[in-house]
């Protein structure tokens, strides 16, 4: 008898049905076809146990088990439930009227309980786009499918409670969510505040720069100016998250297995912070089982590179062309897949080895000749990458022991979002472009008009500073940042003069 059931394969951060044929035949044999990896072979053992211990058998007979499309590698151990479905259904052991409604997923212990897999939302996504009536797979993976409407999401504990629901003999209870209840409740909950950080303002108006534009931004200082306690402030002053953006970075982090079994859908920006020993591949995504990368799973949110020369320079380097474009494509020679990576880069360093280069009251013992080598770990092109480059210095005792408390995160947000809705408007005929710092030369020769005085003024700059022309465009792209959190039409010479500052540690300065 042969029969069909449905499961879902996920590549890059889409997914793709996976159709399940079986035939069980006179004979001995087990075949397993369509190009499945070593999890999925060892399934066979995983569902006989399953079904015996829950009272079912594994026909003795020749069964034929083909994953199409063939051409598409199956991966992992998320088939199980589709197959163990499809075999009961081949040998006449369970209903199979049901079967071609329902997307099944799950991974099977050798008791039959259900183990949660990755990649939920994209597979509800196609299942809901394939026009499935529903979505079979295991409870603690429920919440998560059914952020997405128009299709029912049954979760299970074990294969018993699936075969009986196949059956008509018991009912699956529906999961059900109100996604946008769920969104807008949890939107603005977040413990950090702006607030909490005594002084460093000036450091603070760069980072609402930063955040009103989406610029990159680094911060150089000695060891506890404060870097890294701002640098975790910053998700507080972003736009808060559309749903539409909500669910494009829940999707990415289904993929990855990071959603825990209680959320049904992120409602604040991701933060990412990896260490400074990862690999590139763990930065950029990639392996022999494709996965996104810190850098996609910081898509519409924050990746804060904390001490920056620390990380290895090829690390650093595989960064440049995503910061441009936006996304990462990984090329291998069976495959090539492509994730988003729109994030906000903060980095942070110390200016030398030993943290104290400029400190105003502790001397550096860097050795001469070290602070430049130590600063020259971080390469020209990515520094150019880099819009805003600031220099923290150490609060004084008197700002720490101040009880006045400091401007809110809120009241910073409101002046982001108010510049924010000035590039909305001005790039909504633009595709894929948001916010300032993604303006094409094209753009920035459209929106930043520049009179005789601010031409002078940058063009001394330029020779001053020894620029490049990219930072010249990422000058001219903050400017046009400051000048929208005036709300000035124009760019003025003092919005140009203050983008200037903040390319003050350009690499012709640093290191003395």
């Amino acid at each position: 008898m042969l029969v069909k059931t449905f499961g879902s394969a996920v590549f890059g951060i889409d997914a793709t049905t996976i159709t399940i044929e079986v035939d069980v035949t006179t004979g001995i044999k087990f075949l397993l076809v369509g190009l499945p990896d070593s999890a999925v072979k060892e399934s066979q053992q995983r569902i006989e146990s399953a079904l015996r211990l829950n009272g079912y058998k594994w026909p003795k007979k020749k069964i034929i088990i083909n994953m199409a499309p063939a051409d598409i590698r199956k991966e992992g151990s998320a088939y199980d439930l589709t197959l163990a479905a499809a075999v009961l259904a081949a040998s006449g052991q369970i209903n199979s009227e049901k079967l071609a409604r329902y997307v099944l997923m799950g991974e099977l212990s050798l008791d039959g309980t259900l183990q949660p897999i990755k990649g939920v939302l994209p597979i509800a996504i196609n299942a809901r786009k394939e026009e499935f009536e529903g979505l079979i797979l295991p409870k603690q993976n429920a919440r998560e499918a059914a952020v997405v409407d128009r299709l029912k999401v049954y979760g299970a504990e074990n294969i018993t409670e699936v075969i009986d629901f196949l059956n008509d003999e018991s009912k699956l209870e529906q999961t059900v969510i109100d996604t946008r209840a769920e969104f807008y409740a949890q939107i603005n909950n977040n413990p950090l505040d702006f607030a909490d950080v005594k002084g460093q303002e000036n450091v603070k108006r760069a980072l609402e720069i930063a955040a009103a534009g989406s610029h990159n931004i680094i911060l150089v200082g000695p060891p506890g100016s404060g870097k890294t306690m701002l640098a975790k402030r910053i998700p507080t002053v972003l736009p808060p998250f559309s749903l539409k953006e909500a669910l494009e970075t829940t999707k990415i982090h289904s993929v990855a297995g990071k959603i825990d079994k209680e959320t049904a859908l992120m409602t604040r920006r991701p933060f990412r912070s990896p260490h400074h020993t990862i690999s590139d591949v763990a930065l950029v995504g990639g392996g022999n089982y494709p996965q996104p990368g810190e850098i996609s799973l910081a898509q519409n949110g924050v990746l804060f590179l904390d001490e920056l020369p620390e990380f290895k320079r090829t690390v650093l380097e595989v960064m440049r062309q995503p910061l441009e474009d936006r996304n990462i494509t990984i090329s291998r020679a069976r495959f090539s897949v492509e994730y988003p990576a729109s994030f906000m880069l903060v980095a942070s360093m110390n200016p030398c080895p030993c943290g104290y280069y400029n400190h105003p009251t502790k001397e550096c013992v860097c050795a001469p000749g070290v602070v430049q080598k130590y600063l020259n770990k971080i390469s020209g092109p990515l520094l150019d990458r880099i819009d805003i480059h600031l220099e923290v210095v150490p609060v004084p005792f008197k700002k720490l022991s101040e009880m006045e408390s400091s401007e809110s995160s809120e009241a910073v947000r409101e002046r982001v979002l108010a510049a924010r809705k000035i590039q909305e408007q001005r790039f909504e005929t633009h595709k894929g472009v948001y916010a300032n710092a993604q303006m094409s030369s094209k753009l920035i020769r459209e929106y930043v008009v520049l009179d005789s005085e601010s031409n002078e003024l940058i063009k001394n700059a330029m020779d001053r500073l020894g620029l490049s022309a990219r930072a010249y465009d990422r000058i001219l792209k903050v400017s046009r940042t400051i000048a929208d959190l005036e709300g000035e039409e124009q760019v003025q010479a003092h919005h140009l003069s203050e983008a200037i500052h903040y390319r003050s540690l350009d690499r012709e300065n640093w290191g003395g």
